[in-house]
């Protein structure tokens, strides 16, 4: 539980530098158009925080933790948020300073948003597990 925990608190420390650096780059380059960068400060504060959030009070109520399948989630969910985050501040930038974005920026966030889904599958295949072990009365860890 601890994991998701800390989760939860570093993806909202970076939600909030996101927004503040969101903030101050496009005020210092005087840019007011359309950037990837206004929703950094979001998909972090909602997938990366609120999400954790989630999965800590599902891990209270049904002990998804200590489990490979939960750490499976847990990496996979991470990598997902980070490439498409990453993704999404590079073109963001390149955008605010009026470079190229080449191509492949959105292939990369493609990429990010197919590991991510392939953590909330995980997520989702352990919960039902968990599920269907309260019903029946197994206690067994998967």
């Amino acid at each position: 539980m601890r994991k998701s925990y800390h989760a939860a608190h570093v993806y909202m420390i970076l939600g909030v530098v996101s927004g503040l650096y969101y903030r101050e780059l496009t005020k210092h380059n005087d840019f007011h158009g359309e950037t990837q960068l206004s929703v950094v400060h979001t998909h972090l504060l909602a997938l990366g925080m609120l999400g954790f959030l989630i999965v800590l009070a599902l891990d209270k109520q049904f002990g998804l933790s200590g489990s490979r399948q939960f750490t499976s989630f847990f990496w996979f969910y991470n990598a997902g948020i980070a490439i498409t985050v990453g993704a999404m501040l590079f073109r963001g930038t390149q955008t605010v300073l009026g470079h190229h974005v080449p191509e492949a920026v959105s292939w990369i966030a493609g990429l990010g948003h197919i590991v991510l889904t392939v953590g909330l599958i995980l997520l989702f295949v352990l919960l039902g597990k968990r599920l269907t072990a309260a019903q029946t009365g197994d206690t067994a860890k998967s």
